[in-house]
Formats: structure tokens, C-alpha cells, sequence
């Protein structure tokens, strides 16, 4: 039953046009050197802000990232204007893998990096390597969709976004498998070992700075190779930005994005789906780390604890994006994905809540992040098919850094009040603030998918008239 599942699978990519097979595969091989990068940075960011700063001013660090990211947003939505699509992911990928290389460099200072031992507030390198890594999200990860989502059709989108996401799931499966191992080994290293906690974090910062830099290769490789006419997607909103570009109305400024967000119920419906996901992505994720750093002696047993966890998550990720996230696309429709998301999570918090041990939480935690990333993710990015590069690119990168770390600093909001009453209200709250959450988001997702639907069977390019 799998291997005929699997056959059936890798057929569906490989019975294609030729031109459109080669598009698919390299947005896979892409996504599998970004979504590779960032899984191991993302969770070293935690690691080494425990051991420079300090476990307690995590949910600050979110606060501020969102002030951080802010003048960023800014430059980014110039370099829509200026450059090409393509030429964002380049140049992005380009930008973090250097500043990548910098880091790994820094992270091995006697003083200044993780070799000091003694935790500070005052320690700036933490907190830099923190608003660094939050980086990643909004400005690469969130860049390759944007660009993925610009040269693809709905139709497409429910053909080859799950195989898009198996390349993401075997990046961040050998990437957090590697990282598992190293510092497994790193943790039981006796004094002048080579594999020490040091070396150990600067050779995967530096493998993921290799994985971001080999980006562009690929990326030039799909303009150069695969025809102009199956680089269009959703073919209305191709027609809109050509006749921009003719008419020489193309540049809106670095506030269009933003004002598009207010100006369109569906963009702000969008932001719910980020926003849900990552209020209550903060509130586990901060007590997985409480749990990471109560079985560990020293900073690469907690990195080693997270990995093994972020492994799993993406085990998981690649079944679920195998025989689920195209299966359920093309068989039941975007609207209805979108509300089986809400309610599988709800599904893992439920099992958390009557389960309140620490097993539970480490498999809700695989089992949700499993879901967001081989599933809910690619479903939500489809969203934005239906749209203008306005809200594609520059509404999107106010959705995914000041909106998600709104929502970041929304569900820190709630874990530092959560932490100042006890353990004795610790079921009763969660329990209430889930369910909250959950009833929300299912009836976001609801109206968002009879939006979308609407759209895509009228032809219809939302924020055309802008």
C-alpha cells in the first residue's frame, strides 16, 4: 500500500511537461538548501541565547525582534520595487549566508561567544544572533514562497507543492539529523576533544551558511532553463502586472504593503492563519525549551534535545507531505484544508491537555509543528496565488516579520503571565486560552476559503483595482 502510494506519487511530479517537472524540481531542491539552513539556526538561536543570556528573557527577545525587524521591512519593500523576483531570493540568501559566516566566527570568541559561560542581559552578541536568526523567516523563508507562489497557478499549486515540501522535510531531516548527532557526541566530549561545544555550533552555522549560498545556483539555473511562458502562475494576476509595468505604475513605495494589508479583509484573513499558528507555536515552544534545559548539563545537551525533537518533526513533516498535503489539496479543495488545520491542531492540543507530562508535550509539539510545515504552510502560501506582487511580496513580509512576531509576542505575553501565577493554574489557563484560539482560527479559515474560492472561479486578481 505505501510503495504503491509512493510510485503513485513521484509519477504525478514525473508526468508532466518537461519544462514544468524541471520548475518543480528546483523550487524543491531550493526549498530543501532554506528550509536545511534555517532548521539548525532557528533552534541554535535558542540554544545559544540560554547560554549567552538566559532562558527567562527569551519571551523579551520576541518582543523586541518585532521592533527590531521593523526598518528591515523597510528596505525590503524598496527592493521589491528595484529589483526582480528572483533576484530578491538571490539576494537574500546571498545576504544571510555571509552574515551566516560572520556569526559562526563570533560564536567561537573566548569572550564573546558561547566559550563565556557566565549568562548576561548585557551580553549584545545573544541578543544580535537572536534578531539575526528571527530574520530568516520573514526575509528568505517567506521570499522563496513569495517567489514559488508568483510562478505557479492554483492548479499547480495542488499538483507539486507537496513534493515541493518533501524537499524541505529531507533538508531539515539530514540537517537536525547531523546537528542531532554532533552534538550528542559534543555533549559526552571529554576536555581537548576535537568535537567540543564550540567547534561542534560553529561547523553546522558554517554547513548552513554553504546550503544558503548554493541557493542562487539553483535559482539562476530555473530562469535560465525553463521558459518565460511557464514562469507566469495564476495567469490573471500575470496580465495585471504586465499592464502595470507597461503603464510605468509598478513602484508603490515601502508602505503599500502595509496599507494593503488594512485596505483587504482576505490579506488580513491571511495574517489570522500566521498569527494562530504562532501564538501558540511560542506558548510550546517555550515550555519545550523549559524541558530541553531541565535534562541537560551543558548548552549542546540542550541543542542536542531540540534536534532530536526538530528530527522527528520533520520525519513526521515528510510522511504528511508524502501521502497527505497533495492527496487532500487536489481531493477536497483549498477551502476545506484549510479548515482541516485548525482542527488537527486543536486535535494535538486536546491529547496535551489530558496528557500533562512531558512525553505529551514533545509529541504534541512533533505532531503540530509536523502538521504547520508539511501541511498548513503550503496551503496557506497558495493563498496568496490570487493576488498582485504587491500583496505576494510587500503585504507578505509585513504578515511574516511584524505579524508573526506580533503574534510571537502575543503568545510571550502569555507565557510570562502564565509563568508569574503557578503551576497551579497552569491547566485550567491553557486549557481556556487553546480553545479560544482554536474556535478563532476555524472560523477565519472558513471565511478565508470562501474568499479564495471566489477569486480563483471568477479569474478574479485580488488588489487589482489598486
Amino acid at each position: 500500500m505505501i510503495g504503491t502510494k509512493i510510485r503513485q506519487w513521484v509519477e504525478g511530479i514525473f508526468d508532466i511537461e518537461p519544462h514544468e517537472r524541471l520548475k518543480v524540481l528546483c523550487l524543491s531542491v531550493t526549498f530543501f538548501l532554506v528550509i536545511g539552513a534555517y532548521t539548525v539556526t532557528r533552534d541554535l538561536k535558542n540554544a545559544i541565547f540560554i547560554s549567552i543570556v538566559g532562558k527567562e528573557y527569551i519571551p523579551w527577545a520576541k518582543v523586541a525582534s518585532m521592533l527590531v525587524l521593523i526598518p528591515a521591512i523597510f528596505i525590503y519593500a524598496k527592493f521589491v520595487d528595484d529589483l526582480r523576483r528572483y533576484q530578491l531570493l538571490c539576494f537574500y540568501s546571498l545576504f544571510f549566508g555571509a552574515a551566516s559566516l560572520i556569526f559562526t566566527f563570533f560564536i567561537g570568541h573566548p569572550s564573546i561567544g558561547i566559550g563565556n559561560t557566565d549568562t548576561s542581559p548585557y551580553r549584545l552578541f545573544g541578543w544580535l544572533f537572536y534578531f539575526f536568526v528571527e530574520g530568516y523567516s520573514p526575509f528568505v523563508v517567506s521570499v522563496f514562497w513569495a517567489f514559488a507562489n508568483s510562478i505557479t497557478s492554483p492548479e499547480g499549486a495542488k499538483r507539486s507543492y507537496g513534493f515541493i515540501v518533501s524537499g524541505s522535510k529531507l533538508g531539515g531531516m539530514l540537517s537536525a539529523g547531523v546537528a542531532w548527532i554532533l552534538f550528542a557526541r559534543s555533549a559526552r566530549a571529554l576536555p581537548g576533544d576535537f568535537f567540543s561545544d564550540i567547534v561542534t555550533h560553529q561547523a553546522i552555522m558554517a554547513v548552513s551558511s554553504i546550503m544558503l549560498l548554493l541557493v542562487p545556483i539553483i535559482v539562476l539555473i530555473l530562469i535560465k532553463r525553463v521558459p518565460g511562458r511557464y514562469l507566469h502562475g495564476y495567469e490573471a494576476a500575470y496580465q495585471v502586472e504586465k499592464q502595470k509595468k507597461k503603464e510605468d505604475t509598478q513602484e508603490t513605495g515601502v508602505l503599500a504593503g502595509l496599507k494593503l494589508f488594512i485596505k483587504y479583509p482576505y490579506v488580513l484573513g491571511i495574517f489570522s492563519m500566521v498569527f494562530f499558528y504562532e501564538v501558540i507555536a511560542t506558548v510550546l515552544s517555550y515550555l519545550r525549551l523549559g524541558i530541553a534545559q531541565a535534562h541537560a548539563e551543558n548548552i549542546s545537551d540542550v541543542s542536542k534535545v531540540l534536534f532530536e525533537m526538530v528530527f522527528k518533526t520533520h520525519v513526521v513533516g515528510l510522511f504528511i507531505s508524502v501521502f497527505g498535503t497533495g492527496t487532500l489539496l487536489r481531493k477536497l479543495g483549498t477551502r476545506v484544508c484549510l479548515l482541516l488545520i485548525p482542527l488537527s491542531i486543536g486535535a494535538f492540543l486536546l491529547y496535551l491537555m489530558f496528557e500533562t507530562t512531558p512525553e505529551a508535550l514533545i509529541s504534541a509539539f512533533v505532531g503540530f509543528k509536523a502538521i504547520n510545515y508539511a501541511f498548513s504552510w503550503p496551503v496557506r502560501e497558495s493563498l496568496y496565488i490570487p493576488t498582485i506582487k504587491e500583496i505576494k511580496f510587500k503585504s507578505k513580509s509585513w504578515i511574516d516579520a511584524f505579524g508573526s512576531k506580533f503574534a510571537k509576542t502575543s503568545g510571550s505575553t502569555f507565557n510570562i503571565i502564565s509563568t508569574s501565577l503557578g503551576p497551579t493554574l497552569f491547566l485550567p489557563l491553557h486549557s481556556f486560552f487553546f480553545a479560544l484560539i482554536i474556535g478563532l482560527w476555524f472560523i477565519a479559515a472558513f471565511l478565508l476559503g470562501k474568499r479564495f474560492d471566489k477569486a480563483v472561479v471568477n479569474n478574479e486578481v485580488i488588489g487589482a483595482e489598486d
